[in-house]
């Protein structure tokens, strides 16, 4: 509801009133700490008075909380995701001040799109070519010359052409059809890779092949998704901040 790239409709959006079904939760519960997550631009929507509301309402339950905008590509994967992320402690338990985890390094590109299925996509479909030649791309680009290069990542799914070396755009729920180059081809991000890029372990990501389920649903969720590996540091820096 807070998105940069959606209509910033905050609390008039019944998605961003998710955070009051929440702090019942929390009250109900009495949970003793949380992790949240929301979209960069929570932080200054409404000239930041949205996010004042919610730590204030957060903060009225009994909660310390702490937050801090972090990207993915710098937490384990690459991918580049800025989310701002929220830990609370209640206030009632002992702690040390909470503090953000360091950057930590990232497995090559290569380490996650390996997927074997014919992803294949070719590179003269009608579609595709009308895109290289609209009015923002036509002759800015060479595909032969780009194909020459393994793991370039082609996200054309806003108007303009982007390419990335050793990292991906941000995954998205709702908007599918980053490619990739491998072998002087172009092939389609699977829902599994999508999975590997958030960094759901192997085992676990692959139950999508063994099972047969549909790509466009599991793109969907792996958008929709928190990065594992930003939330086990997380994780790991919550349980140091409340150690005794």
């Amino acid at each position: 509801a807070f998105s940069i790239v959606g209509k910033r409709e905050g609390f008039d959006d019944t998605r961003g009133q998710i955070i009051y079904h929440l702090v019942e939760i929390l009250k109900a519960k009495a949970t003793p700490y949380f992790i949240l997550e929301n979209v960069k631009g929570l932080i200054n929507h409404d000239k930041g008075k949205t996010l004042q509301s919610i730590l204030a309402v957060l903060n009225e339950i009994g909660y310390h909380v702490y937050y801090q905008v972090l990207d993915s590509q710098y937490y384990g994967v690459p991918q580049m995701r800025e989310r701002v992320y929220f830990v609370g402690i209640r206030e009632d338990i002992v702690h040390k001040p909470f503090e953000f985890p360091p950057m930590i390094d990232c497995p090559p590109l290569g380490n996650y799109l390996i997927e074997n299925r014919d992803y294949y996509f070719d590179k003269n479909h009608p579609t595709f070519q009308k895109y290289l030649n609209n009015k923002y791309n036509n002759g800015q680009y060479d595909i032969e010359a780009i194909l020459q290069n393994d793991y370039t990542v082609v996200d054309w799914r806003q108007s303009d052409f982007r390419s990335y070396q050793s990292k991906t755009p941000t995954l998205r729920t709702g908007r599918h059809g980053i490619l990739y180059t491998k072998n002087g081809n172009l092939r389609k991000l699977s829902g599994y890779e999508a999975l590997l890029l958030q960094g759901f372990p192997h085992p676990l990501a692959k139950k999508v092949i063994d099972h047969h389920l549909p790509d466009s649903k599991i793109l969907s969720q792996a958008g929709n998704a928190m990065t594992v590996t930003v939330i086990e540091q997380l994780g790991r820096q919550l349980l140091s901040a409340i150690a005794k």
